[in-house]
């Protein structure tokens, strides 16, 4: 399920982990929210548009799979290639060939 925020933060809130996409290839940034939604099924995922750019976001874990993002961009793709696209990222990320997860290490 996704959630469309608006700007601002509270700070009661459980802290969200994911990326932030640039908004300049709409294809990418719809498959890459698409493939988060495949990838975690039970997660309330919040997407936050500021035009320039795309926050994603989830508590505590956010996994995508390269086959999830093929399968929504209709095409082959590599994980290191979504890199340039990404204006950052909140929590630590962890990239391989075949997926990159989101998380944090601990929570305070």
């Amino acid at each position: 399920m996704t959630t469309e925020t608006g700007s601002g933060t509270d700070s009661g809130r459980v802290k969200m982990v994911g990326p932030v996409v640039r908004g300049l290839d709409s294809n990418l940034a719809e498959a890459v929210i698409t493939a988060i939604e495949m990838d975690n099924p039970d997660a309330d995922v919040e997407v936050d548009d500021q035009g320039g750019y795309i926050r994603i976001g989830l508590p505590n874990r956010c996994r995508m799979t390269r086959a999830s993002l093929e399968d929504a961009l209709g095409r082959s793709f590599h994980l290191h290639q979504l890199e340039p696209s990404l204006a950052g990222f909140a929590g630590r990320m962890k990239l391989d060939d075949d997926e990159v997860v989101w998380y944090l290490e601990r929570q305070d």
